[in-house]
């Protein structure tokens, strides 16, 4: 008897003994869920949750306000044989080619300026970046004014130089190179910051290192500078194509995808069909064609910076 009372006493501390990590991790896993908790409440209600309600809506014909009616892929049908969809496709397709070789480059470019040795440069960060500050509906309102066919200031200047005003706006041919022309204008700061912040990131001694090595500005950029800054290029690229994709305001401030749907874009398209036609079925299938787009897009984006970064290229 008491040698199995011992045996319940020396068995009991070990017991004890292999149940604490136990105990320790399972604390910590609530409290790790605890702090998550509220981020994946908010990412399910406000992201996860929209983009599955806009795939169900878009099999549905529905008006937004009765019971709809189920059409399984009729919507996506219709979407094939739709000109103005495709008219609006390809001019976000123009407005991420504009971003990609347009507002990226010369985001870089105004961040190296921004870092040259150059006495007094560093005072044009605040105007550089100035554009980016403004509400996009009042650059919208501004520019508009601006390129007004008759006291615009840019006919004005125009006009300097001996041509005739244009009607910048209201010309199918004008239209889209104007409204390009202001989202570069206002969105390459914002590539600019991340250039710079990247760029002050990189090691002196890299560069001192290469200038004991003879290395000349254009070496030192191509060599140490552009392999360096490949993760903020990969990233403002899939900043820059999901923004394409997804832009609106600019567009409905400026021309309202006008004129003859020659500035129509799926985020202007799309909400003429929810909220003036109410056919909220046909405009959820065109946000899920922006989303799947998007989506496509940043996993090849993500796919190609892992074999290169995979292979050890920088470029």
């Amino acid at each position: 008897m008491e040698t199995q009372l011992k045996g319940v006493r020396t068995a009991t501390p070990a017991a004890q003994t292999a149940t604490r990590p136990k105990k320790k991790s399972l604390n910590k896993f609530i409290t790790i869920s605890l702090f998550l908790a509220p981020a994946i409440i908010v990412y399910i209600l406000y992201v996860l949750y929209p983009i599955f309600t806009t795939l169900l809506y878009s099999f549905y014909k529905w008006d937004g306000v009765g019971a709809g009616e189920y059409v399984g892929l009729q919507n996506y049908i219709n979407l094939l044989s739709d000109n103005v969809f495709w008219t609006s496709l390809t001019n976000n397709t123009w407005v991420i080619l504009t971003s990609i070789f347009v507002q990226i480059p010369l985001g870089l470019i105004m961040a190296l300026m921004l870092l040259a040795p150059i006495r007094g440069i560093r005072l044009f960060s605040g105007v550089y970046f100035f554009p980016f500050l403004i509400s996009t509906v009042a650059v919208g309102l501004l520019w508009v004014l601006m390129l007004d066919p008759l006291n615009g200031i840019i006919n004005q200047i125009v006009s300097l130089f001996g041509f005739e005003n244009v009607a910048w706006l209201s010309q199918s041919n004008t239209a889209m190179f104007a409204v390009l022309l202001v989202i570069v204008w206002q969105f390459s700061p914002f590539y600019m910051i991340l250039f710079k912040a990247a760029i002050v990131g990189i090691p002196e001694e890299l560069y001192e290192a290469a200038e004991i090595d003879g290395a000349s500005a254009f070496t030192k950029f191509f060599r140490i500078t552009l392999p360096l800054l490949m993760p903020t290029i990969v990233s403002s690229s899939i900043l820059a194509i999901v923004g394409s994709l997804k832009a609106f305001d600019i567009f409905y401030v400026m021309t309202g995808g006008g004129p003859n749907h020659g500035t129509e874009l799926l985020g202007t398209y799309m909400f003429k069909q929810a909220f003036v036609n109410f056919n909220m079925g046909y405009a959820s299938a065109i946000a899920f064609v922006m989303f799947f787009l998007a989506m496509i897009v940043t996993i090849i984006i993500q796919a190609l910076d892992y074999y290169r970064k995979k292979k050890g290229a920088y470029v």
